[in-house]
């Protein structure tokens, strides 16, 4: 008895198993001859050749699907010998005639369900139920149709890749699965294709990887693409089926941009009354790149701004700011000139072409005349005077002058809240003292007073000094 295969286009896979077994049945193969001639191998030996069977997955045709046939050398057609199928789907999916040994599918498969099926036959004599072929194994294995699309189980995507890459730079692969059997022509040979994202990114059609495909793209410029994949079976004939998916890239940045003052010349106020090691000021240079491709170093390269002032950044505004060294006067310089400099401290040397990562800006600043009280030419003075000598007697005088520009005129007084008031007076305009009673150096040898100037008309600015006498 033998087992053959139907398969209408393709005899030849069941040709070699027929040529490779022992057995002497005749087979007869039901389809694919001209004129419904029947296809007979004659083997000298008698016995089972058992064959893989096909069927096609999602047949939807009327009639059941014809599998195959079984026979034995023992049917003379008359009847006697009863065929009988048992296993995975006997019954139920396939059936079989008991007298011809055809057997049928009667349900439409799915191979990606399931691939095969094992049955087993039987030759049986129909009067004596006795056994006419050994029981024996085959399999008929659910032959696959171009029945699913390409999916992308992972997507959609989120990728990037640095901002003026060259072109071909890899950003990302991507794979498209196919439930199709891939050792069966081509349903489940995949070919990838871009629909959306040139002409700045292509795909490789085998691999699925995608690659930058446009030089200089800047991010500053824009920053976000969105790129449609493609996969296609059939090796992405006509007719094929077809998924997609999304990619969504974002340009990183790189250090493709110089800092940059707004301005080539700025002004600042700053009063002379200033503390020095204080902020008294600030600027910024803009810079387009991003994190550390921003960081900017500030410095002032000219001797006058940088004796007299500091620059340091503010890491997190990126501002330079401007502090005082040395103590202001207005009256002895008026105007200072800086030259600062904004420097990239992350510069990427594959962009030098593009320049020098740095830019200078001019800092005119102007000092403030603020109203300070007026000075004594001395700290302190020593004065002597006879004893005994008649009230009114002058001891000596004490000079203050106003060190603003305007120089204004200066008064004196005393403080009243000292001993020495009754004893010496001053001239609130040229600043003599004088006694105001005899003094007896036996009762007191020194005397100390503090004397003090203000501006006329500016009170309260005033400024002491101590007089001894």
């Amino acid at each position: 008895m033998h087992l053959a295969a139907f398969f209408l286009r393709n005899p030849r896979l069941w040709a070699p198993f027929l040529d490779s077994c022992p057995g002497s049945a005749a087979v007869a193969v039901g389809g694919g001859l001209a004129n419904g001639e029947t296809e007979v191998h004659h083997r000298p030996k008698r016995g089972w050749i058992w064959n893989q069977f096909f069927v096609l997955e999602e047949h939807m045709g009327p009639d059941a699907q014809y599998v195959g046939k079984l026979h034995s050398n023992s049917d003379k057609g008359d009847g006697s010998v009863r065929y009988i199928l048992s296993g995975e789907g006997a019954g139920t999916i396939f059936i079989i005639d008991e007298v011809t040994g055809d057997i049928h599918a009667t349900k439409s498969l799915d191979r990606e369900r399931k691939t095969h099926y094992v049955l087993h036959a039987q030759a049986l004599d129909r009067n004596t139920e006795e056994a006419l072929e050994p029981k024996s194994e085959f399999i008929i294995k659910v032959q696959d149709i171009n029945d699913n699309a390409p999916k992308f189980p992972d997507g959609p995507f989120v990728a990037t890749v640095p901002e003026m890459s060259e072109v071909g730079t890899s950003v990302l692969q991507v794979t498209a699965t196919d439930a199709d059997d891939p050792t069966y022509g081509n349903s489940a040979r995949i070919v990838y294709s871009i629909l959306q994202g040139q002409p700045y990114f292509s795909v490789d059609p085998k691999t699925g990887i995608i690659r930058t495909a446009l030089s200089n793209m800047d991010r500053e410029a824009r920053e976000h693409y969105t790129v449609v994949i493609q996969a296609k079976d059939m090796a992405g004939q006509v007719g094929g089926l077809s998924g997609s998916t999304t990619i969504n890239i974002t340009l990183t940045d790189v250090n493709d941009n110089p800092p940059k003052f707004p301005q080539s010349t700025y002004r600042l106020y700053v009063p002379e009354s200033a503390q020095v090691g204080k902020p008294v000021g600030k600027i910024k240079a803009n810079d387009e790149d991003l994190g550390v491709n921003a960081d900017i170093k500030y410095s002032i390269i000219n001797s006058e701004g940088a004796n007299m002032f500091s620059i340091s950044t503010d890491r997190d505004t990126r501002e330079g700011i401007i502090s005082l060294k040395k103590p202001l006067n207005y009256e002895r310089k008026k105007t200072y000139t800086l030259h600062i400099e904004g420097v990239n401290t992350h510069v990427d040397p594959r962009f030098s072409y593009l320049g020098s990562f740095k830019d200078t800006a001019t800092l005119k600043i102007t000092v403030g005349d603020v109203d300070e009280a007026p000075v004594f030419s001395m700290d302190y003075y020593i004065l002597d005077v006879y004893e005994n000598s008649p009230g009114g007697t002058e001891v000596g005088s004490v000079t203050a002058r106003d060190p603003d520009s305007r120089n204004s005129p200066v008064r004196y007084f005393m403080d009243s809240k000292e001993d020495g008031v009754r004893y010496f007076k001053i001239d609130d305009s040229s600043g003599v003292i004088r006694t105001t009673q005899p003094l007896d150096r036996e009762d007191m040898p020194w005397h100390n007073i503090t004397v003090m100037a203000s501006e006329v008309g500016r009170y309260p600015w005033f400024y002491s000094s101590s007089c001894y006498v």
